[in-house]
């Protein structure tokens, strides 16, 4: 190539920008015309993002290189921002901190300089207001010099500073003249004034001593535990005084929480107060007085129960009595709540009477009339005899220990046998007169009016042999025979008051409640101020509804009153928690080992105390190894939202028994589709509760065989398989109903028929005495001489009755396998 040719090549390759790599130089091998093609030059063109423009920024730059320069210099300038701000801040925190620190250490050494000097100049004017007492005043006083200390006294630069003041003229003028002004002029003027006998030491303002008053020294009595707030109040403590003292012991605690003995103990030492540590039982030590002396007894009214089957007249009888009609007001003719009156006979006695319920369900109920009785009265109708609920009356009677007199009632019927009363009474160790016995019995009619005088002469002077006396003169105490919670009066209960007298305005303990007297009503409505020894009265004022059978005392004070409620309310809830909890237990492992228990839970609310008990009693004796039935909530009132609020999140069917729901409750019950069932005869609500359950339980069903056949020949068929040619022996054989295959007494299988034929057509059923054909659905094993036995399933009604004698006979049985065990184990050692 000439020096021409090789001067166009480099223009022709000239790079405007970039690099200019060159590559390996290479010739094609072979043939002439690949050399013919000369060299080949690899050009590549390589970005070089350092390179910058040409001089004069002619040069031409990327976008994409300008804006990835521009962003790295703007990072380069936020981080020495950043930077610079941050040492900025960190100075201005190292002055903040140490200017602080020096403002606290300012502070200090103030406070502690303000109490020295506070210290110094309380003393000193001590010391002058007992000078000034001691001695006469200073300018009757001969001038004597001063005494000289011979010990050196230690230098005090705030004395030495008071010293100073106190030399300097006051007024706001120094000694050259010059008016003195500003903040230390009027402290000067100020302790000047204070020091000329203006305010009179340890009398404020308002002329109360300002001195600290003495500290009286408290007795306190300690339980074994006690709160926070209560141990406070019996010291007279501030509260928050006694949780300071906590903390500094170490125990963080509120006003509301509980501690033990020994830390109330060592509290009340630390405050300077003496202690007196009791148990809980000691709380109610004394709360019921010693017996009465002889001399302060006086003839007391007789308390008579009238007890007996339903319907054999007891509160007609009461009502001829009292010349009341009670018996018209109760649901059903039935009497369903305790109730308790007091009667004026002809002769002036009073006689308290007690009427209890006589269904079954009521046991609990005249279990308490027993307890609180002197006479019972037993009350038999001519035309019906001894029935169950007279025979539970008679052993009520026994266990209380009291004596009975048997009124044969409804003598004005025709029907009327009392010999055969008499005759069936002999049994229960019930002699009358007439057999040589020792009880009393009375013919009476309640709707005739005849034998009630004579009656009430029987009960005088059956109480006259029992000679009944009691103590008007000390604290009341007495049982409570029926509690309700009365929408306008709040809770009420009915008492009957043992010994003393029940005023207006005593405070008393019920059960596990207390309150105040607020009105006393006797058995007609009228206010009473008092009610004496076996006197029935409702008391108003009571903090919650009590338990019937709840005994009741006076006590003294407020105080007492609430400790006592409050130990025994503890102390029941605590043998509800327990008894629940043993329960579970000991259910526990029978419930795994049987299947799931079914469960009716129940909310029960009434109108009164002693029906809630009757109903939640009779419900529980319900319960069988099958279904139980839980309470899970019982109170007297209105049936309430939260009451429906709890059966939505149990599940729960809620019972009001002679209570309604209120408007909200019903329209919540409405909407959660919760059930709420009325009652007011108690029999019909255990009757609806029993159907309840027996429809929770899977049915039973009993094997009925309704018809038989005999196979005499097997016919073996393609494409159908295996006929059996029958004779229909006894019975029926149905088509939908199962059979079972027999052979040689034995069953070999048991199902359903696949087809039933007469002659070529299908039937539903074959009667005895006709032939048939069949096959069985999974079984082809026919042979002729087998029996064929067609059965149904009938399902049969549940009876709680007949489940719970089931219970009891397994029970027996094995009792007796145990019994027969040990005898055998006795043998055999």
């Amino acid at each position: 190539m000439t020096d021409a040719g090789k001067d166009k090549k480099s223009t022709t390759l000239g790079v405007k920008s970039g690099t200019l790599s060159v590559g390996t130089l290479s010739t094609a091998s072979g043939t002439r015309a690949n050399a013919s093609r000369g060299v080949e030059v690899e050009v590549r063109k390589r970005r070089d993002f350092s390179s910058t423009p040409a001089v004069g920024g002619k040069g031409p730059v990327s976008p994409e290189l300008e804006e990835k320069r521009r962003i790295l210099e703007e990072a380069e300038k936020n981080a020495a921002t950043e930077a610079e701000q941050r040492d900025r801040d960190r100075k201005v925190a190292e002055d903040l901190a140490r200017k602080r620190a020096e403002e606290a250490q300012r502070k200090v050494e103030e406070e502690a300089a303000r109490k020295a000097a506070e210290e110094a100049r309380a003393a000193e004017e001590t010391v002058a207001a007992v000078q000034a007492t001691a001695r006469p005043a200073e300018d009757d006083r001969p001038k004597t010099a001063t005494p000289v200390d011979s010990a050196p006294r230690r230098r005090d630069p705030a004395a030495e500073e008071r010293e100073r003041n106190r030399a300097a003229p006051v007024k706001g003028k120094d000694t050259s003249g010059r008016k003195k002004g500003g903040r230390n002029a009027y402290l000067e003027d100020l302790e000047q004034r204070y020091r000329s006998g203006r305010r009179k030491v340890g009398v404020n303002k308002k002329g109360f001593s300002s001195q600290p008053a003495e500290k009286i020294i408290r007795e306190v009595i300690i339980p074994e535990v006690i709160t926070v707030g209560e141990l406070a109040n019996r010291m007279s403590e501030r509260s928050a005084d006694v949780v300071k003292k906590l903390m500094g012991l170490g125990q963080m605690v509120t006003i509301t929480q509980s501690i033990d003995q020994e830390t109330a103990a060592l509290l009340v030492e630390e405050f300077g107060h003496k202690y007196k540590l009791v148990a809980e039982t000691d709380i109610e030590i004394d709360l019921v007085e010693a017996d009465d002396s002889a001399e302060d007894m006086i003839t007391r009214p007789p308390v008579v129960t009238v007890m007996g089957h339903v319907d054999h007249g007891k509160t007609s009888l009461l009502d001829a009595i009292r010349r009341t009609d009670v018996v018209a007001g109760e649901a059903g003719g039935i009497t369903q709540h305790i109730g308790a009156y007091q009667v004026t006979t002809k002769s002036g006695k009073p006689i308290t009477f007690l009427d209890t319920p006589g269904h079954e369900a009521f046991t609990a109920m005249r279990a308490r009339g027993a307890a609180v009785t002197d006479v019972v009265v037993l009350v038999v109708a001519a035309d019906d005899g001894v029935m169950p609920q007279t025979v539970e009356a008679i052993k009520h009677a026994k266990a209380a220990g009291v004596p009975i007199i048997v009124a044969v009632n409804k003598i004005d019927k025709p029907e009327a046998n009392p010999d055969k009363v008499k005759q069936e009474l002999l049994s229960y160790e019930l002699v009358s007169e007439d057999y040589g016995g020792e009880t009393i019995f009375v013919h009476v009619s309640a709707k005739q009016g005849k034998g009630i005088d004579e009656l009430e002469e029987m009960i005088l002077l059956q109480s006259e042999v029992l000679d009944l006396q009691a103590n008007p003169s000390r604290k009341a105490d007495g049982v409570v025979v029926e509690a309700q919670l009365d929408k306008g009066r709040g809770p009420v209960a009915t008492v009957i008051v043992k010994r003393g007298t029940l005023k207006d305005g005593d405070i008393l303990v019920v059960g596990s409640t207390w309150g105040r007297v607020r009105a006393l009503m006797n058995d007609r409505g009228a206010r009473v101020t008092e009610a004496g020894p076996a006197m029935p009265v409702e008391i108003l004022g009571l903090q919650s509804v009590p338990d019937a059978g709840d005994e009741f005392v006076v006590v003294d004070s407020d105080r007492r009153a609430r400790e006592v409620a409050e130990f025994r309310d503890r102390k029941k809830r605590e043998m509800q928690q327990v008894q629940t909890s043993k329960m579970s237990l000991d259910n526990l492992f029978s419930q795994i080992a049987a299947g799931e228990v079914k469960e009716l839970p129940l909310i029960v609310k009434g109108d009164v105390q002693g029906s809630i008990e009757a109903i939640t009693d009779a419900v529980q004796k319900l319960a069988t190894d099958e279904i139980k039935v839980r309470v899970l909530h019982s109170a007297v009132g209105v049936i309430t939202e939260s009451d429906v609020m709890l059966a939505t999140a149990s599940n729960a069917l809620i019972i009001g028994f002679n209570v309604r729901a209120n408007p909200q409750a019903r329209t919540l019950s409405e909407r959660e589709g919760i059930e709420i069932r009325y009652y007011n005869v108690i029999y019909t609500l255990v009757d609806e509760i029993k159907s309840a359950m027996a429809g929770m339980l899977e049915p039973e069903y009993t094997e009925k065989v309704i018809g038989q056949a005999e196979i005499r020949e097997v016919f073996k068929v393609s494409k159908v398989g295996t006929i059996a040619g029958c004779m229909v022996t006894s019975g029926v054989i149905q088509r939908n109903a199962k059979v079972r295959l027999i052979r040689d007494g034995i069953v070999i299988h048991e199902g359903e028929l696949a087809s039933l034929k007469r002659f070529k057509d299908d039937a539903k059923e074959v009667q005895s005495g006709f032939e048939c054909g069949l096959s069985f659905a999974k079984t082809d094993d026919l042979r002729a001489g087998d029996q064929v036995e067609c059965f149904i399933m009938e399902e049969q009604k549940i009876d709680l009755d007949v489940l719970k004698k089931r219970a009891e006979e397994r029970q027996k049985a094995a009792a007796a396998e145990e019994k027969a065990a040990a005898a055998n184990e006795e043998k055999a050692g």
